[in-house]
This record gives structure tokens, C-alpha cells and sequence, in this order.
């Protein structure tokens, strides 16, 4: 199964671009971020005419996160666990239904700029939840996988002048360290 991820920044803005590339890509599953629309604005229609199956998690202005498979989509589940107040819209998954049936998560974990502060407080907090999650889905007998925009460069090299990120919540040792417990409990990157 071939699986992409991609950071849209608006579904509605980049609709052209976003059939075209649906239709050259060759993909099964394609993770989305950044949709910048509510669930029931998402262009169903337009992407599913083109074949692809949509489970949606969408959000006026900011944030949004979608699943497109040419596989059926089974058990959704909306939210990432653990804290029931939280309605940022930032996290999906689904079981991808294909001949090995994966579970499948698209994510787009907060900023939290600027750090520190309450919005780096929340970056941290949701990626102790993501590793909660992630932590169950190894548990499982089924394959899984969490794409998606991480908001974490996990190395200097992974930037072209990482002085300059030195204090960004993106690069905080913090930050950094939380990304390589979620990737230490198996997953690859």
C-alpha cells in the first residue's frame, strides 16, 4: 500500500491543485492537514467522483485533517483520546480496508509557538496524548500508521539554518524529545 501525507493549508484555495494531484498521484491513501474548513464544507463530491473514499475532521479557519483512500474506510474515530475538552480538530484515523487492512492516522500537531507558554504547554501535552495513542495502536494486531504534519524538526540537519530554530517551539529540545518517544516505540520515520 502506497500512502502519502500533505499539508494543503486550505482544501478550498488549493481545490484545483488538489484534484489534479489526486489524479496523477499514485496512491492508495492520502493524508490531509491543514483543511481550513468545516467537515461539512469539505469538497466530498469533487474528490469522490474521482474514486477516493473521504473520512473528514474539519474546522472553520484553522487546523482540519482528512483520510482520502481508494480502499473503504471503516471505524473513524475523530479525536485523539485523552482529553475530552479539546475540540481542535487535528487528528483522524480509520482501518483502511485493503487486501492487509491498516489502521491508519492523519495528524497535524499544534505549533506551539510562541514557547514557551500556554500554546507550547499545549503542544507538549497533545504529543504525551499522541504517545498514549500510539502506544495503543502497537498493541494491536494490525499494522498502523501516524502521517501527517508533526510541527517537530528532529535533527539540526532537518533544517537548512537551524540557528535560526534554535527557540522555536518546532525545535525546542523538548519538542524533539517527546517526537523521538513516539518513533522509538517501533514506528519508522
Amino acid at each position: 500500500m502506497k500512502i502519502a501525507t500533505w499539508n494543503v493549508n486550505s482544501i478550498k484555495a488549493r481545490l484545483p491543485t488538489v484534484l489534479k494531484v489526486l489524479t496523477q498521484i499514485k496512491c492508495d491513501v492520502v493524508c490531509l492537514q491543514e483543511l481550513k474548513c468545516e467537515t461539512e464544507a469539505f469538497p466530498y463530491m469533487e474528490i469522490e467522483d474521482q474514486g477516493w473514499n473521504c473520512a473528514v475532521y474539519g474546522q472553520k479557519t484553522y487546523n482540519g485533517v482528512a483520510i482520502l483512500s481508494r480502499f473503504p474506510l471503516e471505524d473513524v474515530r475523530k479525536d485523539l483520546p485523552g482529553d475530552a475538552e479539546d475540540t481542535q480538530a487535528r487528528y483522524i484515523e480509520a482501518t483502511v480496508l485493503s487486501d492487509s487492512p491498516m489502521r491508519v492516522a492523519s495528524l497535524y500537531l499544534p505549533n506551539g509557538n510562541p514557547a514557551p507558554g500556554p500554546k507550547y504547554d499545549y503542544k507538549l501535552a497533545w504529543m504525551d496524548r499522541l504517545e498514549a495513542r500510539a502506544r495503543d495502536l502497537m498493541t494491536r494486531e494490525e499494522p498502523a500508521l501516524m502521517a501527517g504534519d508533526y510541527n517537530v524538526i528532529p535533527e539540526a540537519r532537518d533544517a537548512a539554518r537551524p540557528d535560526d530554530w534554535r527557540d522555536d517551539a518546532l525545535f525546542r529540545p523538548e519538542s524533539r524529545a517527546a517526537y523521538r518517544r513516539i518513533v522509538n516505540l517501533g514506528f519508522t520515520e
